[in-house]
C-alpha cells in the first residue's frame, strides 16, 4: 500500500514553502522507498522554489539526504531494506555512450523513479533533482541509493549527496589538484569550502579563499585555506597572482557562477592552468572573453558536473575519511532544524548566515 507522509513543497514560483501531506507509492521495479533521516538545505532547492530550474511546479524539495532503505521493488539488487544510504542524483545507467567509454561519472542517461509521488488530491509532484527528500520517506530509483558506513551521522553523510561532493570533486576530480599545487576558490559557502577541504586533503600547498564576506573567509581557514582575500576590498586577480609568485594559481574554482567571478577565475590562473566552474549560473548569465586570451593562456576551462563524482566510489570513500578524522564532514553543519523551518533556513542562506542547515526527521 502507498504511504501518506509529511513533506515540503514549493507550490508556485517564489511562494513560501509548505509542509503538506504527500502520497508515496510502494516501490515498483527498480525503485526503492527510503526513510529519510536527514536532508541538507541546499541553494539548488531555493533555485527550484524561485523557478530558476524549470517551471514544473509543484516541486517536492530536498535532495541532499541520507536515510534507511525501507522497501525495494522487483529486480533491485543494489540495496536491501535496512541499508544506510546517501541519495544521489546520478544513478549511472551503465549503457550510454559515456558509460560505454568507461566514464560513468559523466553518465548521460541517469535515471529516477518512474512512479510519481503526489498530493492527496492526485496532483503529481516534481521531486528536486529526482529525489525530493524534505519528506519523511521518499521514492527513488534504486541506483540513487549509495550504501555507506552506518556509523556515520545521517546529518553529515547526507551532505555528500550534493554540496560537499560537488565542491570536493570540483577541486580533486575535475581540477585535478594535487601535492604542491596552488588553488584559489572563489565563493566560500558550502561548495567552496568543500573544494578547499578537498584541496587540503589532496596536498595542495597554497589554498587561497576568495569571498566578499569576512565570516565566510573565517570558515574557509577552518577547512584549510592558507590565505584569504576579501574581493570587495582587494583586487582578487592581483592578490591571487601576488600569492603565487606573480603567476596565478594552478587551479581556480568558481563556486559562485556569475560572469564577474568566472572572469576573475579566468585571469587568476597560471599559464596552462585550469578553471573549474561549479557554481550554477542562472540562464540569463553570459560572459565575453577575448579569444586570443583563451588561446594564449592554454590550459583548460572546465565545468564540473556533480564534482564529476561516481557516487558508488566517492561517497563511501569520503564517509570513511570522515570517520577516520581526515575529512571535516561534520564541520559543514551549522544547525539542525525541523521540516517546518525550511523557509527560515532559506532566509539564513540568503544572508550568508549558515554553511548548511540540515533537516532532521
Amino acid at each position: 500500500m502507498s504511504s501518506t507522509v509529511k513533506g515540503v513543497i514549493a507550490r508556485s514560483k517564489g511562494a513560501p514553502v509548505e509542509v503538506v501531506d504527500i502520497v508515496v507509492p510502494d516501490p515498483g521495479p527498480g525503485e526503492a522507498v527510503v526513510k529519510i533521516q536527514a536532508c541538507g538545505v541546499c541553494h539548488t532547492d531555493l533555485h527550484y522554489r524561485e523557478g530558476g530550474i524549470n517551471d514544473e511546479f509543484p516541486f517536492l524539495l530536498g535532495h541532499e539526504a541520507a536515510g534507511i532503505v525501507e522497501a525495494v521493488g522487483e529486480g533491485v539488487t543494489e540495496v536491501v531494506p535496512g541499508d544506510f544510504v546517501v541519495l544521489n542524483w546520478r544513478a549511472v545507467c551503465g549503457q550510454c555512450r559515456a558509460c560505454v567509454k568507461g566514464k560513468p561519472q559523466y553518465c548521460f542517461n541517469t535515471h529516477n523513479a518512474q512512479q510519481k509521488m503526489t498530493l492527496t488530491d492526485g496532483t503529481e509532484l516534481s521531486p528536486a533533482l529526482g529525489i525530493g527528500a524534505f519528506i519523511e520517506k521518499t521514492l527513488v530509483a534504486a541506483g540513487q541509493c549509495t550504501k555507506v558506513d552506518p556509523q556515520a551521522a545521517a546529518a553529515a553523510a547526507g551532505l555528500l549527496g550534493c554540496g560537499v561532493m560537488a565542491g570536493f570533486g570540483a577541486a580533486v576530480n575535475t581540477g585535478g589538484v594535487g601535492r604542491g599545487d596552488s588553488i584559489a576558490v572563489i565563493g566560500c559557502g558550502g561548495v567552496g569550502n568543500a573544494a578547499i577541504a578537498g584541496a587540503a586533503l589532496a596536498g595542495a600547498s597554497t589554498i587561497i579563499a576568495v569571498d566578499v564576506d569576512d565570516r565566510k573567509l573565517e570558515w574557509a581557514k577552518g577547512f584549510g585555506a592558507t590565505h584569504t582575500i576579501n574581493s570587495k576590498q582587494t583586487d582578487a586577480v592581483e592578490a591571487i597572482r601576488s600569492l603565487t609568485g606573480g603567476n596565478g594559481a594552478d587551479v581556480v574554482v568558481d563556486a559562485v557562477g556569475r560572469p564577474e567571478t568566472y572572469e576573475q577565475a579566468f585571469y587568476a590562473r597560471d599559464l596552462a592552468g585550469t578553471v573549474v566552474l561549479v557554481g550554477v549560473p542562472t540562464p540569463d548569465k553570459e560572459i565575453t572573453l577575448p579569444l586570443l586570451e583563451v588561446f594564449g593562456r592554454g590550459g583548460a576551462l572546465k565545468s564540473s558536473w556533480y564534482g564529476d563524482c561516481l557516487p558508488s566510489r566517492d561517497f563511501p570513500m569520503l564517509v570513511d575519511l570522515a570517520l577516520q578524522g581526515r575529512f571535516p564532514l561534520n564541520d559543514f553543519i551549522t544547525e539542525t532544524i525541523a521540516l517546518d523551518d525550511v523557509e527560515k533556513a532559506f532566509e539564513k542562506m540568503h544572508h550568508g548566515e549558515v554553511l548548511r542547515s540540515v533537516v532532521e526527521l
